[in-house]
C-alpha cells in the first residue's frame, strides 16, 4: 500500500483529487485541442495510471469533474476583486477587469475546451450555475451605482465582457482590452455616484 502524504486518509485523497484536477488544468491550458487521456493526467501530476482511475471511472468522469472544480473558481476569483473596489463604479470596471484576467491567463479556452468533451448535463449546471453566480456582483454594484435597470445594464456590460474575451483570444493584449474597456465605461461608472 502507497504511504500517505497527509495525517488521513480523506485528507490524502483530497489532495490526490486536486493533484490530478490541477493537472489536467494545466495540461488543457497547454494545448486546448489536445484532450488528455487519464493516463497522461496521472503522469502529469506525478502519480501512477492506476491512481487516476481510483478517483475517477472515465476521461468524462474527470473533466465532468474539472467542470464543476473550474467554474466556481473563476466566481470566486472575480467576486474577491469586485468586492475589493472601494466604489460602485470601480467595482463594475474590476468586474470586466477579473474576467479579462483569467481570459488572458488561459481559462476561458480551458472552459471552451471543457464544453467540448464533458457532458452536456455537467456543463450546463454548471455554465448556468457560474453565470447566474457572476450576475450577483455585477448587478449589486450597478444598483448601488444608480442604474435604472440592473439586469439589463448587466447583460450589456457582459456583451463587453465577451466582445473583448474575442479579442483577447486573437491576439489583442490585455492591457490593450483593459484600456479598450476603461475608455468606453469611464463616462458611465464616473457618471452617477463616483
Amino acid at each position: 500500500m502507497p504511504k500517505i502524504q497527509a495525517s488521513t486518509v480523506a485528507e490524502h485523497r483530497a489532495t490526490q483529487r486536486a493533484a490530478l484536477l490541477d493537472a489536467a488544468r494545466a495540461l488543457l491550458s497547454q494545448n486546448p485541442d489536445q484532450i488528455p487521456s487519464l493516463a497522461d493526467v496521472a503522469q502529469h501530476a506525478g502519480l501512477a495510471r492506476s491512481s487516476a482511475y481510483s478517483y475517477f471511472k472515465s476521461r468524462t468522469d474527470m473533466f465532468d469533474a474539472l467542470v464543476t472544480d473550474t467554474f466556481p473558481r473563476w466566481a470566486a476569483h472575480v467576486g474577491k476583486h469586485v468586492d475589493a473596489a472601494p466604489t460602485p463604479g470601480q467595482k463594475i470596471l474590476t468586474y470586466v477587469e477579473a474576467n479579462l484576467q483569467l481570459v488572458a491567463r488561459g481559462d476561458h479556452a480551458l472552459v471552451r475546451a471543457l464544453s467540448g468533451i464533458g457532458s452536456s448535463e455537467a456543463l450546463a449546471t454548471s455554465s448556468k450555475l457560474l453565470h447566474d453566480s457572476l450576475r450577483v456582483p455585477l448587478q449589486a454594484a450597478l444598483a448601488e451605482h444608480g442604474t435604472a435597470h440592473p439586469e439589463r445594464m448587466a447583460e450589456l456590460i457582459q456583451s463587453i465582457v465577451y466582445t473583448l474575451s474575442r479579442m483577447i483570444e486573437n491576439g489583442l493584449s490585455l492591457r490593450a482590452a483593459t484600456s479598450l474597456a476603461r475608455e468606453l465605461l469611464a463616462p458611465y461608472v464616473d457618471k452617477i455616484t463616483n
